[in-house]
Order: structure tokens, then C-alpha cells, then sequence
């Protein structure tokens, strides 16, 4: 991974009348690196990429892509990098071939070089005997990575991914990444947005997006253990409303969330709330089927940092 910046980011503010979409947002990405902005539908992760496209303009603030500024440069800008959104922007009447042909022509990628890159992108793909076949008739992991081989046909040195397995079964999303991780070690940069908190372990570094702000950055191992700031214990207890208001005053306790069936309490001393806890749930009719140590994921990071508040509204919608 080279160590210069492919993308600086410095301060990019996005207004739409009274909203802040995007607020002072600054981070430098490497060439060659992985990164990722992790965040609910909504906390400006898709209009970031948007504005490093040269498809928005910022309201302040400035970024480089590939050297180019832009805003001012936006031609430049859209000449060097590739972009793959989670609707594909593949045509479904047309075959695999003729959509690889399609992108070809708008990138001005010709003669034996499309053919090459072609032959490439229907290995790439998986597609080889199915690349005559419409699109629309195609997989939903066919599709990605047909998508993923036609953003890619210029061989840019930049991708931008945005929300690129919504929809999309694990298995594929898997396989996505691999291809993913061997562009990047050919030195192609990546960003891409997700709000898949286990995807986003596949970064080599992140920033946590909550209402257009950054609001941690690092590797996941990083975020995970500067964010929790004690031990996690997971609880599995019933009725889980009447844990969850006994943990919220209980003593050693500095947090509890709902995770799924279960609570996530970050204590002071794991060692103590295994003891003291159960009783405490126990004075109020609370049955404890389970209590011990955990390892904090990126969603418990994401929840002591915004306080829960972001996730909950992700998951209301």
C-alpha cells in the first residue's frame, strides 16, 4: 500500500437549504487502502461520495481525488475513477456483453484493449457461457459483479462503491470481497459506504459517519477498543424491558443497550458485575439465562459513540 493520499478530504461541509447533509468532514485515504464510511441510511456517507464524484458541489470546505480537485476539476476527476452503486446502473434488456461493451464506449476504452478487458471482466464476473444472457436474468451476485467489471473496465485508480451488496446474499457478498481486496492489492484505492457493521471488518480503515459528522476513525480493532470504554458483558434475561431498566441504575454499570434478545452492558470490571449483577436482576424479577464477557463488535462501538441513537433509528425505518 503506497503511503501517499489518493483522497483528502479537508473539512467538506453539504448544505440542502437548512439541512447539514454532510458537516466538516475531513480524512485522508491512502493509494492502494481500503476505507470505508460506516453509518445508518441517511448520516451522509452516499452524498460524501457523491461530492468526491464531481457529481455534487460542496457548500464549503474541499477534497482531491487522483490529484484533481473536485470541484473544480470535475472532468478530471470523473477520468480516473471508477463508481458502482448498490442499484448497479445496469441495463436489464441488454446481454452482459453488450453492457460490458456499453461502459466500454463511455469510458473510451477500444479496439483490443475493450476486447481484453472484457475477456477479463467475464472471468472476473463468473459470467463465462452466461455472458449472452440478458442482464435482468441474471443473479443478484451475477449482477454485482458485472456491475463491479463494467465500473472497472478503464482501470481506474480510484473505486467508489456505495452500498454495493445491499440486497445481495452472503455468499456473494463474500466472493465480492475477495475480488475487492485483489484490486486493492493492485494498488486500486477504494471507498466504499456500508451500513453492514460485520462488512465493514473487511476495511482496512473506517470512519464512523452520524448525522454528516465523523465521529471516529481508525482500523476496527482501533474504533472497537477506544470506543468501549470498560468491559462488554452480554446478558440474556427476562422480560428484557424490566433488565434493561434495572442494569440502567445498577452500580459498575456505565451502559446497556438492546442487542437483538440479549442486553450489552459495558461495566467497570467484568469480574465484579458477574457477581454483583445476576442479583441485581434478580431483586427485580429479572431471570438470567445467560451472562458473561464479550468482545465488543463495530455495532457496540457505534452505540457508545452516538449514544444508540443512530441504530435506533435505523432500525424504526
Amino acid at each position: 500500500m503506497n503511503a501517499s493520499p489518493s483522497i483528502i478530504v479537508d473539512k467538506l461541509v453539504k448544505r440542502f437549504g437548512a439541512f447539514v447533509a454532510v458537516n466538516e468532514a475531513s480524512f485522508q485515504i491512502r493509494s492502494g487502502e481500503i476505507f470505508g464510511l460506516l453509518g445508518p441510511n441517511g448520516s451522509g456517507k452516499s452524498t460524501i461520495i457523491r461530492m468526491l464524484c464531481g457529481l455534487l458541489s460542496p457548500s464549503s470546505g474541499s477534497a482531491t481525488v487522483a490529484g484533481f480537485d473536485t470541484a473544480r476539476e470535475s472532468e478530471q476527476v470523473r477520468r480516473h475513477i471508477g463508481y458502482m452503486s448498490q442499484k448497479f446502473s445496469l441495463y436489464n434488456d441488454l446481454t452482459a456483453i453488450e453492457n460490458l461493451q456499453f461502459f466500454g464506449g463511455l469510458y473510451g476504452v477500444k479496439g483490443s484493449k475493450l476486447a481484453d478487458r472484457i475477456a477479463w471482466a467475464v472471468k472476473m464476473a463468473a459470467l463465462s457461457g452466461s455472458e449472452h444472457l440478458l442482464t435482468g436474468e441474471l443473479s443478484g451476485g451475477w449482477k454485482q459483479r458485472l456491475a463491479l467489471g463494467c465500473a472497472v473496465l478503464h482501470q481506474p485508480q480510484v473505486l467508489f462503491l456505495d452500498e454495493p451488496t445491499a440486497g445481495v446474499d452472503p455468499l456473494s457478498r463474500r466472493q465480492f470481497w475477495d475480488l475487492i481486496h485483489q484490486m486493492s492489492r493492485a494498488g486500486v484505492t477504494v471507498l466504499v459506504t456500508t451500513h453492514y457493521m460485520d462488512e465493514a471488518e473487511y476495511c482496512n480503515r473506517l470512519a464512523l459517519i452520524d448525522q454528516g459528522r465523523v465521529v471516529q476513525m481508525g482500523t476496527p480493532s482501533e474504533i472497537k477498543r477506544f470506543a468501549i470504554k470498560g468491559d462488554l458483558l452480554l446478558i440474556e434475561c427476562s422480560p428484557l424491558g424490566a433488565g434493561l431498566a434495572a442494569l440502567k441504575q445498577a452500580p459498575g454499570v456505565l451502559d446497556v443497550s438492546v442487542f437483538g434478545a440479549a442486553l450489552h452492558a459495558v461495566v467497570e470490571a467484568h469480574h465484579d458485575a458477574l457477581i454483583a449483577l445476576p442479583a441485581v436482576l434478580a431483586e427485580h424479577k429479572v431471570r438470567v439465562d445467560r451472562i458473561e464477557p464479550i468482545a465488543p463488535s463495530l455495532e457496540d462501538a457505534f452505540v457508545s459513540l452516538t449514544g444508540g441513537r443512530a441504530l435506533r433509528e435505523e432500525t424504526a425505518q
